[in-house]
């Protein structure tokens, strides 16, 4: 597609939506968001960006290939399910600290958060893989 205005406001919106699905996903865990909301919303901007200037520049401006994500993705969720284990509990157990950080106070972390992460990552990585595959299909 060559239009100016998608180009134009695709490469304003691509980085504001990359901050609201970070927001999404640190809002998940006691509101409405998470993991997967977050990594769909993370991976629109770039469905946009490879509609309004092709799969190739899409690619170009990710860097890395999508299926590295998944891949990735789901090895920090199953890192979330072992570390219960090398703890002598059962797989997937929460497992908590806390991290104190000046001016917020003391920040829950966890294997429910790394978890997380990992849908993150994967539901990015999956759905970037789809879009650009049907982009570049003929």
């Amino acid at each position: 597609m060559n239009s100016l205005i998608l180009q134009t406001t695709t490469r304003y919106l691509l980085p504001l939506l990359l901050l609201f699905s970070i927001f999404l996903f640190g809002r998940g865990h006691n509101e409405p968001g998470g993991g997967f909301v977050a990594g769909l919303v993370a991976a629109a901007p770039f469905a946009l960006y490879s509609i309004a200037f092709g799969a190739r520049e899409a690619r170009r401006v990710l860097r890395i290939d999508p299926r590295w994500f998944i891949g990735f993705g789901l090895l920090v969720a199953l890192t979330a399910g072992l570390l219960g284990v090398l703890l002598g509990r059962p797989f997937f157990s929460g497992v908590w600290t806390y991290l104190v950080v000046p001016g917020l106070g003391p920040i829950d972390l966890g294997t429910p958060m790394l978890f997380d992460l990992g849908v993150y990552v994967g539901v990015f990585g999956v759905t970037l893989t789809i879009i650009f595959a049907m982009e570049e299909a003929d």
